[in-house]
């Protein structure tokens, strides 16, 4: 075995123009152990050479390490320059930058800033690792013509990413991405990149800022009386969490000491994800103990919330879908209780998530758009009122970030436990009154993790060779190729099966981690039977769907 002469041209090419010693180092001794016949190591260039990172979710993703299909700083300075140039294309001037404290991510967030100084931008960079929405609010407050956060959100500790927010404050989206990928494939040798240090590090104002606009999306009127229980899942949330509760009014968390400091290994679970199982293990112990009323948990940089209650006597995590229900009935009867405008506008959600968000919409008299999956697309909508996204990613503020953010929803979600707790009432009552009005909407996910994002095209390609006539015990009476256009959407990759007025299945790759996801969803009207009954129903619908799917699926 030894090292194809057409790779190993590639590694000392690319070695030749990093500008970064680390990965110029650990190049040249992967390069000598692959050419020694280790086979690890040859595995390890051919992933790393093996075409470039794309534009995907909103930028940037993937693992750290050497080479054009990893995240380094030749990588980060390629992105920058390419994008600095499509700034300067369209009359832009400012760029701001902000990071949270991944492995690198200070690093990063410098090369970008000095490509973008050099090429003429006023840049300003935030002071410390910070939340994703502080770095989102701070295009839109400083009217900036870019954006751009260092991070990889909830991937494993070896990722790390660049997410680019256009004027506005809104996420990179069609067509401009394209525009941008063509700007960046044309940036010469990364070397011959321009780079100064005539940025500005901004001072703590523009978080204060950020602090007093988050505090105020809780009612003056409402309760603060409750117990919670908070992780920051070892990410950058903690100090702006605590901060924006303290200033809207609520007391301490008892926070799960073991995760609440940034650590970029992420030591205490497999993924810093709350989805993700074991995840949350921490928290609800802690929760237990304390008996608190609710859990809240963000990803590692905040953007993302998820919601634990206390339930019969126990705690349980709500689902994305869930929180997003609530949330929007919430959104309409803190009007109706006085304590804030009627909402008015658009009520949105990704294709993914819960149908039930249409129902409520409906019977609010607003307007609901479904969209394709990412905050890209929901935030992009002009008369957003409110958008959320399964992946608990909730929007309840886009004036002041057109985003998701997991400290306004946290803000909002405890404003809402503490008026149900002062009426001696309790989310699960609100989750039932929503199933008798509109149906149990129950949903579920199937995930497949992969080694590497290639092995995710052929099983796609397989349900389009073999498309499953039933799922669980539901006719499919309509398939849908995402990948043609969908309602009026983009094209997109993924599958659609319809089963009729009983629900629905999406397949479709992950954007920001070599996954597939399934996203399952029944609804079974509630008669005069408990509603428990009905959900009952549901649970037995979402089993058979995933096991059936499952078998599709195995190769």
């Amino acid at each position: 075995m030894s090292v194809e002469p057409s790779l190993a041209l590639r590694v000392r090419t690319w070695i030749d123009d990093d500008p970064d010693p680390m990965t110029r180092a650990e190049l040249e001794a992967t390069l000598a152990e692959a050419q020694s016949g280790d086979r690890a190591a040859l595995g390890h260039l051919e992933s790393a050479f093996n075409g470039t990172l794309q534009f995907g979710t909103a930028g940037l993703r993937g693992q750290m390490g050497g080479g054009p299909n990893r995240m380094n700083t030749a990588v980060v300075r390629r992105a920058s320059a390419g994008l600095a140039a499509h700034v300067v294309a369209t009359h832009g001037r400012t760029a701001v930058i902000g990071y949270d404290a991944r492995h690198h991510s200070d690093q990063f967030a410098r090369d970008t800033a000095a490509v973008m100084s050099a090429a003429g931008l006023d840049v300003f960079v935030l002071p410390e690792p910070l939340p994703t929405p502080v770095l989102a609010f701070a295009v839109r407050s400083l009217s900036a013509d870019v954006g751009v956060m260092i991070t990889a959100s909830h991937n494993p500790a070896l990722d790390n990413g660049y997410k680019v927010y256009l004027a506005g404050g809104s996420q990179l989206a069609p067509p401009t991405d394209a525009s941008i990928a063509a700007l960046i494939q044309a940036v010469g040798p990364v070397r011959a990149i321009p780079v100064s240090d005539r940025w500005v590090t901004l001072g703590n104002e523009l978080l204060d800022d950020y602090l007093t606009h988050a505090a105020n999306v809780v009612a003056g009127a409402a309760p603060r009386t409750l117990s919670l229980v908070h992780t920051a899942m070892h990410g950058v949330g903690t100090r702006t969490f605590t901060e924006a509760f303290a200033r809207a009014g609520f007391d301490p968390a008892t926070e799960v000491i073991e995760q609440r400091d940034p650590n970029p290994d992420f030591p205490t679970v497999a993924f810093p994800n709350p989805e993700e199982k074991g995840a949350m293990d921490l928290a609800l112990a802690m929760a237990a103990s304390c008996n608190a009323d609710v859990v809240i948990a963000h990803d590692p940089d905040a953007d993302r919330c998820a919601v634990g209650i206390a339930s019969n006597e126990s705690h349980r995590m709500l689902s994305g879908d869930d929180v997003g229900s609530l949330l929007a009935w919430w959104a309409i009867d803190r009007a109706r209780r006085g304590w804030a405008p009627a909402p008015h506008g658009t009520f949105a959600t990704s294709i993914v998530s819960s149908s039930l968000l249409a129902s409520i919409a409906a019977d609010a008299g607003l307007r609901h758009q479904e969209t394709l999956t990412g905050f890209k697309w929901i935030g992009a909508i002009s008369d957003l009122a409110y958008g959320y996204e399964e992946a608990l990613g909730y929007c309840i503020d886009p004036e002041q970030v057109r985003d998701k953010d997991g400290i306004t929803a946290a803000l909002r979600v405890a404003e809402m436990v503490a008026a149900l707790k002062a009426e001696s009432s309790t989310v699960d009552d609100v989750l039932d009154e929503l199933a008798r009005t509109h149906g149990v909407h129950a949903t579920s996910q199937l995930s497949l993790r992969f080694a590497d994002v290639s092995e995710v095209a052929p099983l796609l390609a397989g349900l389009r060779d073999h498309p499953p006539t039933t799922l669980g015990a539901l006719a499919v009476t309509e398939v849908n190729d995402l990948a043609e256009g969908y309602g009026g959407l983009d094209p997109t990759e993924g599958l659609r099966y319809a089963l009729g007025a009983a629900g629905r299945v999406i397949v479709r790759p992950s954007g920001t981690e070599p996954k597939l996801k399934c996203y399952l969803e029944v609804v079974v009207p509630v008669s005069e039977s408990d509603v428990s009954v009905a959900r009952a129903q549901a649970d037995v619908l979402l089993n058979a769907i995933r096991d059936d799917l499952s078998a599709h699926l195995r190769p």
